[in-house]
């Protein structure tokens, strides 16, 4: 008979507006936050998830940028790249070695012969590999790889307009290929083959020791410090990177790196997000806070009444306390249900631009979830104890 009194006392103390506007903006707050965490769970996922790594574009190849200034000067010291080394966000760097002889290159079924250039880096950065890309000075030939730019270049390029036929991989790597290796002691010739194609790296690539070799028993000029050298980073769009680069007057490949101004825009975009969804937090506590307290101090007469009658305080507070907290459990799991309906349609979307992210919620959204009841529970526990003790004076 106590909690139905109280209960009509209450609900006749509370007004629905005050009611709808205090659920409202506990609802929006909590909203807010929860997409904020969910936001940045999917962002994590999506930079460092294995199902979204990206073994082309976690590895850059680095060269200062030509200027007037330092024309015929863009080798990188030995104390550049070993600043390299030291900065937290590039796990390893490979030194690209350049070939110190000349080269061309021809073949019986090829419809040109040209000059080219050969360099090399330590196998670790490449992207292809087996017993073909292997070499000592007994071997057959000298495997060679080049990056599918040049294929395309050919295909697209050089053979729809000088009438030659196109080349899948598959037949450029059966052709047998001469290499002819011009030095001071007069030409050399050795036959060659290519074994692979690589998209991390756009250059013609031989085994590093097949490059030592030549260069020491071919090479006109000395050794010199490399102009490029290619980085392992786990996060190229990582804003660190792409700052250091510039301010040391450095170039990559753009396109790998242009995540970086997303990511930036993103972590504003979440930023906004917490403090959106702090800040209407604390105003739904506020809010919420008030309509308790005119609830109780509608109802302050009827409430000492029954506590003359001899109702206990502490039992019109376990009362009060389960009249209120119930609603903030229930807007939680409402909001829980809505961020997990997002989740999962922005999980079929994404899916169809092949990246992925988990078509559930994450672990922090949920605990971020309870953190923020828990903080409820104590406001609601401190205004009741509060305006209880005023109301049975």
């Amino acid at each position: 008979m106590l909690e139905k009194l109280l209960k009509k006392l209450i609900k006749t103390g509370s007004g629905r507006w005050r009611k709808l506007m205090a659920v409202t903006g506990l609802g929006i707050a909590m909203l807010l936050i929860l997409a904020a965490v969910q936001l940045q769970a999917d962002y994590n996922e999506l930079l460092h998830g294995r199902s979204n790594q990206d073994s082309i574009a976690n590895f850059l190849v680095v060269n200062k940028a030509v200027t007037s200034a330092n024309i015929g000067n863009t080798q990188l010291s030995q104390q550049e790249i070993e600043d390299l080394r030291s900065r937290p966000f590039i796990k390893s760097v490979g030194l690209i070695t350049a070939s110190r002889f000349r080269v061309a290159i021809s073949g019986s079924l090829l419809p040109f012969s040209t000059d080219l250039f050969f360099e090399s880096v330590p196998d670790e950065f490449l992207d292809i590999s087996g017993p073909e890309w292997r070499w000592d000075e007994n071997a057959q030939f000298i495997p060679v790889v080049v990056p599918n730019s040049f294929l395309d270049l050919y295909n697209f390029g050089y053979a729809a307009s000088a009438g030659s036929p196109q080349l899948t991989q598959e037949v450029v790597t059966q052709i047998p290929l001469q290499i002819t290796i011009f030095a001071p002691s007069g030409q050399t010739q050795y036959p060659a083959k290519v074994v692979g194609f690589s998209d991390r790296i756009s250059s013609i690539l031989v085994p590093q020791p097949f490059m030592e070799w030549a260069n020491e028993k071919f090479g006109s000029a000395q050794a010199a410090n490399p102009s490029r050298v290619v980085i392992r980073t786990e996060d190229p769009g990582n804003p660190q990177l792409t700052q250091y680069l510039e301010s040391k007057g450095l170039k990559t490949d753009t396109e790998k790196t242009r995540f970086s101004k997303y990511r930036q825009v993103v972590n504003f975009v979440v930023g906004i997000s917490w403090g959106t969804g702090l800040a209407m937090l604390l105003f739904a506590l506020l809010i919420f806070t008030l309509f308790i307290e005119l609830t109780i101090m509608a109802s302050r007469e009827e409430i000492k009444l029954l506590i003359t009658l001899g109702s206990s305080p502490t039992q019109l507070k376990k009362f009060l306390m389960k009249e209120f907290f119930p609603q903030n459990i229930f807007i939680t799991l409402v909001m829980l249900i809505v961020v997990a309906v997002f989740q999962y349609i922005l999980f079929v979307y994404l899916k169809t631009q092949h990246m992925f992210v988990s078509p559930l919620l994450s672990v922090y959204t949920i605990l971020v979830a309870l953190l923020v009841l828990l903080v409820l529970w104590v406001v609601n526990l401190r205004t009741i104890h509060k305006v209880a003790s005023a109301a049975s004076l």
